[in-house]
């Protein structure tokens, strides 16, 4: 994709997605880091319908460390691989309140020695919470960024992200990721994207190799 081609897809974002923002539920830093880490391969409305309970409950790292493994468990049994989640999410709360005054780190290195947190969740934290330059990517920009020729059908994650920082100006990492994330969850679907009424078209691989070809 060349820079016009750049310039007028985040334009068309822009235009789709004005106010494009997280979708989870949450009031303060910790509650979005675990809400980030109970949403992997889970729905982002999935995981609001739990943690409305869970943070009712458990307001801060302090309670969450010596929370009961069943009693979350049980909270939050509605959500793809809530056993392995509900582990995480009360060590990462003992580390947080051992090693970080519990409080949510501001850098990459410290927020990765987390139970339960990755690359990604790591740049949705420090995105969301921090104002740090970072594009997390999920499977809906992983999907987007092959179909429309931003990354390698090859290429995982990591690669993706890192292609897509050097195609996109720093300064629009934060809602870029969100736009994103809206283009693909709700207008590039992964079924029945909707190109019949948008505007990529004809810069399109995907459309022009997939759909009109």
């Amino acid at each position: 994709m060349t820079k016009s081609q750049r310039i007028f897809f985040s334009n068309y974002l822009e235009e789709l997605f004005p106010d494009a923002k997280a979708e989870l539920d949450f009031t303060n830093n910790f509650e979005l880091l675990v809400a980030v880490v109970l949403s992997a391969q889970t729905t982002d409305i999935a995981v609001n319908k739990v943690t409305k309970e869970l943070f009712s409950k458990y307001k801060s790292p302090y309670e969450l460390m010596n929370a009961e493994l069943n009693d979350v468990m049980q909270i939050i049994q509605s959500i793809g691989l809530y056993k392995t989640k509900a582990k995480n999410i009360i060590n990462l709360s003992k580390k947080l309140v051992e090693e970080f005054n519990g409080e949510v780190p501001n850098n990459r290195q410290s927020l990765e020695s987390l139970p339960g947190v990755g690359r990604k969740t790591a740049n949705v934290v420090l995105s969301n919470a921090f104002n740090v330059p970072a594009l997390a990517v999920d499977t809906h920009i992983l999907r987007i960024s092959k179909r429309l020729g931003l990354a390698l059908d090859s290429d995982d994650a990591y690669q993706v992200e890192m292609k897509l920082n050097k195609q996109f100006p720093k300064e629009l990492w934060h809602k870029l990721h969100h736009q994103l994330i809206f283009f693909g969850r709700y207008h590039c679907t992964a079924r029945k994207p909707k190109c019949d009424e948008c505007k990529m078209q004809s810069i399109c691989p995907f459309f022009k190799n997939e759909i009109k070809g």
